[in-house]
């Protein structure tokens, strides 16, 4: 490293490296382009074409089919764009063509030029995010190799700056997409991204080497052999994906979109299960490391669950917002993605506190265990789908719901996101064995990835022809998301004891 080079990495702004404002705000306008998209577009899909807002005309099964199989894609792709990082690229290269790869897929969605092409600009957009996502995050914490105190602190600024892009993303888009033209939309979200890459290369000598470069393997012939394997191996899928892409626009190809969700639901689930097996059975793992392994499958568990509840915000909830939610306040039609909004606002407001408490406890040794943690995460989710379940009543009975409905929905959900999932991202790192440490995250996201193909597929059951079904619809993810919450609450502390140790 260069001396000026240096200088450069050891600048500071407000105590951080002026790095960490790079990836800030790179993650900032993606996450406004990932959320500013998923508050479209099953309202997109499952809209008139006749009408002047230019929608796919589809039924609420097949849109929210798509909606989960995409979403699902999302997070299985980081698994990719990682190793393709680590590899090939490293992080720095790779987070650059992922923005360029999700501008590149909105601006596609903003061709109003048929449904085949709408799948292809989801693609483009999945591809994207998966090289993005994992490594700009990863470099986040090149950026502190001291670790401690810092790093957590510097990953809770970086962590504000996802949830500001989520919550001014679907503002913007959701407005522009609902009162004008669904496509304008999206390309609200092309224009985020770019933006963010603009920024991303104006700032990226901030970052210094952090993430510049892929591992570099110390025998220098098996290096070259393995990185000419990389390539070919990208060379080839994507020469298999521009085939498939091409017939899908020409109309040689056609998939039913249902059972494409369903096969993916049950492919992810023998592919862990699988997994877990080969790891617990020719691993090399001793007692401790068994147990804890066994912990991590427990918690996949809980977190897909969890997953296929939450993930329903882009889908049934946000039909139910359209549809079904008394909008119109005070001659001011409230556009439906603005709900979108609501969460990561209730994050940004909620996650100080939650901080705050969780500290003030372990003070006084009080503070959750980490499958009790899991227990509240599951428990505050089927509460807001009860909620939701009591909203859907007030729809049967032919009346439109409050907005204050949703409200209280969301703001539980919030609850269960802050008990579950910053507690199960570092379980992994504490719980897995150090060499299978980058799997295991692996783990994790495909439980997202799972719970996001689930949450599509119940959504699928959302008949706007019988209203009568969907409470019974909102109550199913109530039983599955409480039971379980319940079980992990009640062998919280056997689990603590047997699987888990002195770890927390």
């Amino acid at each position: 490293m260069s001396t000026s080079e240096s200088a450069v990495e050891q600048r500071r702004l407000f105590g951080h490296p002026i790095g960490l404002y790079t990836l800030f705000f790179t993650e900032m306008w993606e996450r406004a382009s990932y959320y500013g998209t998923r508050a479209l577009l099953v309202l997109f899909l499952v809209d008139a074409a006749t009408n002047h807002r230019g929608g796919a005309d589809m039924s609420v099964a097949n849109a929210t089919a798509i909606y989960g199989v995409y979403t699902g894609c999302v997070y299985l792709m980081t698994l990719v764009g990682g190793w393709i990082a680590d590899r090939l690229l490293g992080q720095q290269r790779s987070v650059w063509h992922g923005g360029i790869l999700i501008a590149l897929g909105n601006y596609l969605l903003a061709i109003p030029a048929g449904i085949a092409l709408t799948y292809i600009g989801l693609a483009v957009i999945a591809l994207g995010t998966g090289l993005l996502k994992p490594n700009v995050s990863a470099i986040v914490g090149h950026l502190y190799p001291e670790g401690g105190a810092r790093r957590d602190a510097g990953f809770a600024v970086f962590y504000s700056g996802i949830n500001l892009g989520a919550f001014f993303g679907p503002i913007i888009a959701g407005f522009i997409g609902e009162r004008y033209n669904w496509h304008y939309g999206f390309l609200v979200a092309a224009i985020g991204m770019t933006l963010g890459l603009i920024q991303y290369r104006l700032m990226l000598g901030f970052l210094g080497s952090h993430g510049k470069y892929p591992h570099q393997d110390a025998d220098a012939a098996r290096a070259a052999r393995s990185r000419r394997r990389g390539w070919s191996l990208i060379g080839g899928g994507l020469v298999l994906l521009a085939i498939l892409a091409a017939l899908l626009y020409t109309g040689v190809l056609h998939f039913p979109v249902v059972a494409l969700a369903q096969s993916m639901s049950v492919i992810i689930v023998v592919a862990v299960l699988l997994f877990f097996a080969a790891i617990l059975t020719f691993g090399g793992l001793h007692g401790m490391e068994r147990r804890r392994v066994i912990m991590i499958f427990l918690l996949f568990i809980g977190a897909a669950a969890f997953w296929s509840g939450f993930e329903q915000a882009g889908s049934s909830l946000n039909i139910f917002a359209e549809r079904y939610t008394q909008r119109m306040m005070d001659g001011f039609l409230i556009p439906t993605g603005w709900f979108q909004s609501l969460e990561p606002l209730f994050v940004i407001v909620l996650s100080p506190i939650f901080g705050a408490m969780w500290v003030w406890l372990a003070r006084r040794h009080l503070n959750p265990s980490m499958p009790a943690k899991f227990a509240l995460g599951l428990i505050f989710l089927g509460i807001s789908f009860l909620v939701m379940a009591s909203a859907a009543e007030i729809v049967v009975h032919g009346n439109k719901a409050w907005p204050t409905w949703l409200v209280l929905c969301y703001l539980f959900q919030t609850f269960g996101e802050l008990c579950l999932s910053p507690v199960g991202l570092s379980s992994i790192t504490k719980l897995a064995p150090a060499r299978y440490l980058s799997q295991m995250m692996g783990i994790w996201f495909t439980a997202d990835a799972l719970g996001s193909v689930l949450a599509g597929l119940a959504a699928g059951h959302l008949n706007p022809e019988d209203l009568q079904e969907m409470p019974g619809l909102f109550m199913r993810v109530v039983y599955v998301t409480l039971g379980l919450g319940i079980l992990f609450a009640v062998f919280s502390r056997p689990i603590r004891r047997k699987l888990i140790g002195d770890i927390e």
